[in-house]
């Protein structure tokens, strides 16, 4: 049904634009993994065979809302596309890769939900505003952490994780911890704007995700808080100050964050032993160690996109028996990159991430008006999750879309930024 036909209707009629942004919203929602996963799963989280096929049935949706809105917008699409060519390279990576995987057929499967993930994000990117963007997130997450608070009382026994730390809607804490370090960041995003007008609602889901972050426990999340408060800080000195100013500010922040992290090479092992924690990183620490034997067995192509952590893979297996546990991915984003493409596939990866948060950085500094704090926040946010979690190339994932979208959103605005005081191409001022 056509828009015409929607005015030319009975009664309430129903906006392109308004189906736009509840699509949108619900896509967003259902890629977060809540809700759904949690009612058919274990006690303990664990998804059966038959509950993942189900949940891959919800997702179908999503994909026809994505292409639709492509169709419907296809030349700004194509704009998002050429100025950023290192995107639609990398989503080519994951079906090259059926050619050398070890495992073509889940590779390929994967790889399709990779696309229509990536696919989403070019929807998010052209057709809002990072404003608007932020408004959907803060609604979308803001009803995530709510109802994670609230089953948490109505229910305990199904929002807690056998270990007795909450996970509210979701099938893990750590998934809980990760949504609630992003509406924290979102909230507080809304309370620095002040454009939205939204202050009240922003202090209440503030305060529920701070409440869902202690009580998940996930250390993942928690430092990558902290870190989005210390770039909040300096995004905003950043702003302030003059070209000279920006320079001297750059420089000091890289040079904190490559000592920080020689410091926490060199020392975070021994402060765990003496302060009496887990110094493996909850055994993240051993399976690195086995996973880059492995990196380095194929260190050119790699095994193929996620064809590594599966059941008919001898090599996994042999982690899954080493370390006592089966894990589902290498808890680091940069290993799994390796595991999937080796430095093919690392190299582009690793040349459009400077690019990207150079352009963010850009706009935020001389496009003020579309508020593009919170996307450079998150972008480096995500960066640090992924150095003890892996988010970087996952299907049917809110993070890693907002992720893409963020660097989509970078190329797209940068280049006429920085070329005409006046763009003439912009995302929709339509309110939401």
């Amino acid at each position: 049904m056509g828009v015409a036909s929607l005015r030319t209707a009975s009664g309430p009629t129903i906006s392109w634009r308004a189906i736009e942004c509840w699509g949108a919203g619900i896509s967003l929602f259902f890629q977060t993994g809540a809700l759904l996963p949690l009612m058919l799963s274990d006690a303990d989280g664990t998804l059966s065979e038959s509950a993942k096929s189900i949940l891959r049935l919800p997702c179908l949706p999503i994909y026809a809302f994505t292409i639709l809105v492509l169709i419907r917008n296809f030349p700004q699409f194509l704009t998002a596309v050429r100025r950023n060519l290192i995107v639609p390279l990398i989503l080519a990576l994951p079906f090259l890769s059926t050619l050398w995987s070890i495992g073509p057929s889940s590779t390929l499967r994967r790889a399709i939900g990779l696309l229509f993930c990536v696919l989403l994000s070019y929807v998010l990117a052209i057709r809002f505003t990072p404003r608007q963007l932020l408004f959907l997130l803060f609604m979308t997450l803001g009803a995530c952490i709510l109802l994670s608070v609230v089953i948490s009382v109505v229910s305990p026994a199904l929002a807690t994780m056998p270990d007795g730390a909450m996970r509210g809607i979701f099938v893990h804490k750590n998934v809980l911890g990760w949504y609630a370090a992003l509406m924290i960041l979102v909230a507080t995003a809304v309370l620095i704007d002040g454009k939205l007008d939204l202050r009240r609602t922003a202090f209440i889901l503030l305060a529920a995700g701070i409440i869902c972050l202690a009580s998940s426990g996930s250390m993942t999340a928690i430092i990558a808080t902290t870190v989005a408060f210390c770039l909040i800080g300096f995004y905003s000195l950043l702003q302030s100050s003059s070209s000279i100013g920006r320079i001297v500010i750059v420089l000091f922040f890289v040079q904190l964050s490559v000592g920080i992290l020689i410091s926490l090479h060199e020392f975070l092992v021994p402060a765990l032993e003496a302060l009496g924690k887990d110094a493996t990183l909850t055994g993240r620490v051993p399976l690195w160690e086995l996973v880059d034997r492995d990196i380095s067995d194929r260190w050119l192509l790699g095994y193929g996109y996620q064809a590594f952590w599966t059941d008919a893979n001898p090599e996994a297996a042999h982690i899954w028996t080493k370390v006592g546990w089966a894990a589902p991915h290498s808890h680091n984003g940069y290993r799994d990159i390796l595991l999937s493409f080796g430095i093919m596939g690392m190299i582009p990866f690793a040349l459009m991430l400077p690019h990207a948060i150079r352009q963010g950085a850009f706009l935020h500094c001389y496009d003020a008006q579309y508020g593009w704090l919170w996307l450079n926040v998150l972008t480096i946010m995500i960066l640090v999750m992924n150095l003890t979690e892996s988010i970087f190339l996952v299907q049917n994932d809110t993070i890693f879309i907002l992720f893409t979208t963020a660097i989509i959103m970078f190329s797209l605005y940068a280049p006429v930024v920085s070329s005409s005081p006046s763009p003439s191409w912009r995302a929709p001022r339509v309110a939401l």
